[in-house]
């Protein structure tokens, strides 16, 4: 018995070599990648030729694959069917869903080489690393601060203008974005909304109840490496470890 290829018409003796052979007809001619199929090989060429042939019926924005205009579907829909089930977020996938949960059991995997700060996501890595890797070019005119990016920079100079969008009522501080102004307004009202379904405490932000989830879930991961004492929150490690080095 032998197996024939469909595209050449060439033949081998078993499966395995036929499987090998129909890669050899799956090798891009631009950058020499050999996708396992016509789906892959077709999805990999788009790569180079820019082509987007999936687009949104709302908006008209086009997309290379269709998981991606998927995503953005949820954009117009608001679905989120994917719950998480320590905090109650929603995802519009199961992948970011994945993502998320790694907050909440200190999953790190993508560390920095040059100051050991660690992540959940590859892109937080890529981005933390320009701080680095790049020169902080955009400095604020009114207080000499640099930033990296432009964006941040933007971000920041609203705190220095009497007009700002994101103003206390209270003290008149002016910060760079609503969810900042939110954050800071809950200090004058000791309003702690973020409340702990595992236990009683409460939190005035949600990343202080991210932190404290970590004490009721996965144990104490981060161990100090002079005494061995053991946290479960990183930032208490880090602070411990301040104690060792006065």
């Amino acid at each position: 018995m032998t197996f024939k290829c469909l595209k050449c018409s060439e033949t081998f003796p078993n499966k395995n070599d036929l499987i090998k052979h129909k890669k050899s007809h799956f090798i891009c001619q631009i950058c020499n990648r050999t996708c396992s199929g016509v789906y892959s090989f077709d999805t990999h060429m788009r790569s180079h030729t820019g082509e987007k042939p999936f687009q949104c019926q709302v908006c008209e924005k086009s997309f290379s694959l269709s998981s991606n205009l998927t995503v953005h579907m949820t954009s117009h829909t608001g679905e989120t069917p994917f719950q998480c089930e320590i905090c109650d977020k929603r995802f519009a996938l199961n992948a970011r869903l994945k993502t998320h949960m790694k907050i909440h059991i200190g999953e790190t995997p993508f560390h920095c080489e040059v100051c050991k700060k660690s992540f959940t996501q590859n892109a937080h890595l890529k981005r933390h690393m320009e701080t680095h890797t790049r020169e902080k070019t955009f400095e604020c005119e009114i207080c000499e601060k640099s930033f990296v990016r432009k964006d941040s920079l933007n971000a920041h100079t609203i705190i220095h203008t009497d007009d700002s969008p994101y103003k206390c009522e209270i003290c008149s501080k002016c910060l760079p974005s609503n969810a900042a102004l939110q954050q800071h307004v809950r200090k004058h009202s000791g309003e702690t909304p973020f409340k702990c379904k595992l236990c009683t405490k409460s939190f005035s932000r949600s990343y202080s109840l991210k932190m404290h989830l970590k004490t009721h879930i996965g144990g104490k991961p981060f161990s100090c490496k002079v005494c061995g004492k053991c946290y479960a929150v990183k930032c208490s490690l880090e602070r411990h470890i301040m104690l060792h080095n006065e």
